[in-house]
């Protein structure tokens, strides 16, 4: 596993920062997102999940080993611990030069360095009139690594689902925003925690929303 940064080590700090991906068309996308595989370690089958570890080499992008995704329980109580294993992203998915775009922009947003590793994971949550969605059903968490980016995708007839920011978990967030389709939330994971509200159907049918988390280091293990 990579070794996790100390944050006088970082070789610049940001804290957070939003930003629209310009050459990124989320249309791409969407259809990947409908034969997502059901993550197994959360209950209610209401998230589903994919996971691979990326590095950028000259502006290509190397796909490394499967790995298994490990967080100790003092970063994530609910599954820390637990080496817990996804399924891959598409092929098809990943030659996609929007895709290559979207690792670019964190890669180059966040001035990694060259033979870092970024783990990207591949979401949807769903609700239905008669269950919420739950984003982040840790809580208010920090991942234990350097540099989160969360990619909205899509949101498909939800409400809720608004992103926090706090500095510390009994302060009231520093941020507060519901990330719309394009939009691209960088957060130093040393200087906040991070929680996502839950989702509800604004009409009496399922809905979703769909997300890249992209992280380095990885957080994967072999």
């Amino acid at each position: 596993m990579q070794k996790v940064w100390t944050a006088t080590e970082l070789e610049y700090a940001f804290l957070f920062t939003l930003r629209k991906v310009n050459s990124i068309n989320v249309e791409g996308f969407k259809p990947f997102f409908r034969n997502l595989p059901i993550d197994p370690y959360i209950k209610g089958n209401y998230r589903s999940r994919r996971l691979s570890r990326f590095i950028v080499a000259e502006d290509k992008l190397i796909k490394l080993p499967h790995g298994y995704l490990f967080q100790s329980k003092d970063y994530n109580p609910l599954l820390g611990d637990i080496k817990r294993e996804f399924a891959e992203l598409e092929d098809a998915l990943i030659e996609l030069d929007i895709f290559r775009n979207l690792v670019l922009a964190f890669h180059d947003s966040c001035k990694l360095h060259p033979e870092a590793e970024i783990g990207v994971h591949q979401i949807r949550t769903i609700c239905s009139p008669d269950n919420l969605g739950n984003p982040a059903p840790e809580g208010i968490h920090q991942d234990g690594t350097d540099f989160i980016g969360i990619f909205s995708v899509d949101r498909d007839n939800i409400q809720g689902g608004e992103t926090h920011l706090y500095a510390a978990k009994k302060e009231k967030p520093v941020f507060s925003k519901i990330l719309n389709p394009g939009e691209l939330l960088l957060v130093n994971d040393h200087e906040f925690f991070h929680f996502t509200t839950p989702i509800k159907p604004e009409i009496e049918a399922q809905g979703s929303r769909d997300v890249f988390v992209l992280t380095s280091p990885s957080l994967l293990t072999e």
